[in-house]
């Protein structure tokens, strides 16, 4: 078999340093994880070297760059294969990817060594890099625009794909200026974050989810695209005015109470529908998946939209529970739940089936691939759990009795939070460097060069 047998287009070849540079960084995000879990239990551990906030600076930022270089990557190699023609200019692709490359290197490099943050969190890098990241995230939007304009073969996957991502370039210029109100920066802020998720990033995974079905289990597209539009209208609808829920306690008018509520209550609609989609699919065709282990990847990313982002997010999102909760354990818990579940395993569910193809083989071996599957499940599961306990008896103490917040901190950060820490150490950190082991074996794929 050749070198990129499995590649209907050679320029699909593109995909593989977006997802080599994202699995490098799902490992250092990990690693930081572990650092800031650490310190939260042995305080001073590294604390004049690298101190707590510039290591969860670097935690959450990664998470962020590595989602979005790992959805880069699926794109290219999707937007090939639908369209069935190659991408429109490779040196854009490479511009792309380096523009990023020195963008997220920059920002850590700030962050370590220069010790400046903007204060953001997950998009705290200082000046000149949101400007390199905003250019690079323009000059993918313009290579994939281009591909399908020249194509001419839109369907409802890569519509859907285009609309979302257009949607995560237009959102991210909210990043741009800084407002010197508190208040009124916050505002404009949870635009960015919360209509990532909640809203162009879930058009994405639609689209990347929808994908995967027909190719694992040769899904009716047509059923398929009626979930989709569906699913972009209630996103719309119910993101939009959903994102009321973090405008409760920042000083914006108390009717935003009413609206964060109701609408926060909506939104976990469309996660429903995509999960019902994806069993829906599975269970009226009755097949046998082409690659179990993209299946496994993701049928967890189903229920992780499900349980982590649509249950865990409406338990907390409600103003009477909300005010007792709000910045305590239970919301790293939604937090790790809903980033891992519904947006890192897709991402994972996407390598898995894609990067096999680019090495020229039709999947992994599966036993292998299933213990990095099963070792970052147990472990997330195990810290949500974890956090979700320390959050309660958090709440519990500090809301409730009114006793300290650090005579509070002794109760469950040396107890919780330290196991917290050792499932992702014994856990998912294995998982992670199973995946790893995964994604290095074989000889890589050449990668793609020249103008076309």
């Amino acid at each position: 078999m050749t070198p990129h047998a499995s590649v209907t287009h050679r320029s699909q070849l593109v995909a593989y340093p977006f997802f080599v540079a994202a699995a490098f960084l799902f490992l250092l995000q990990v690693l930081f994880g572990l650092l800031i879990a650490a310190q939260y239990v042995w305080p001073t551990f590294l604390m004049n070297t690298l101190p707590f906030n510039f290591g969860r600076a670097s935690h959450l930022n990664l998470l962020v760059f590595w989602l979005l270089l790992g959805l880069m990557g699926a794109t290219y190699y999707l937007v090939a294969d639908e369209t069935d023609s190659e991408i429109y200019s490779l040196p854009l692709a490479w511009a792309n990817f380096l523009v990023l490359i020195v963008a997220g290197v920059g920002t850590l490099a700030t962050y370590w060594f220069g010790h400046i943050a903007k204060g953001r969190p997950f998009t705290e890098a200082p000046m000149p890099w949101p400007l390199l990241i905003a250019l690079g995230v323009l000059l993918f939007l313009v290579n994939i625009f281009v591909t399908l304009f020249r194509a001419r073969r839109w369907n409802a996957i890569t519509f859907t794909l285009a609309f979302g991502m257009v949607g995560l370039t237009l959102l991210y210029l909210f990043d741009l200026p800084f407002y010197r109100n508190l208040t009124v920066d916050y505002y404009w802020w949870w635009w960015i974050i919360h209509l990532w998720v909640e809203g162009t990033w879930e058009i994405i995974a639609a689209a990347i989810m929808a994908y995967l079905l027909v190719k694992l289990t040769d899904a009716d597209r047509t059923h398929l695209a009626k979930w989709m539009q569906a699913e972009v209208a209630l996103v719309l609808f119910t993101g939009i005015l959903g994102l009321g829920h973090h405008y409760y306690w920042i000083g914006t008018p108390r009717y935003w109470l009413w609206w964060g509520a109701i609408f926060s209550a909506l939104e976990p609609i469309p996660l429903v529908l995509m999960v019902w989609d994806t069993f829906a699919a599975m269970r009226e065709r009755h097949p046998e998946p082409a690659n179990h282990v993209t299946w496994y990847w993701l049928g967890g990313s189903a229920v992780g939209h499900l349980v982590g982002a649509g249950v865990w997010g409406f338990a907390i999102t409600l103003p009477q529970i909300n005010k007792w909760v709000h910045g305590t354990q239970v919301t790293a818990s939604h937090g790790h739940f809903a980033f891992f579940g519904a947006f890192g395993m897709l991402v994972l569910a996407a390598m898995y089936y894609m990067v096999p193809r680019l090495r020229g083989m039709e999947r992994y071996q599966r036993r292998r691939s299933m213990w990095a599957f099963w070792l970052m499940s147990i472990g997330m599961l195990g810290m949500v759990l974890a956090f979700t306990v320390a959050g309660v008896v958090q709440t519990y103490l500090t809301r409730l009795l009114g006793m300290d917040f650090m005579t509070v901190r002794t109760q469950y950060v040396s107890f919780w939070i330290f196991w917290v820490w050792i499932f992702g150490l014994v856990a998912f950190l294995p998982g992670v460097l199973v995946f790893l082991w995964d994604f290095l074996a074989g000889k890589p794929p050449a990668l793609a060069h020249g103008t076309d």
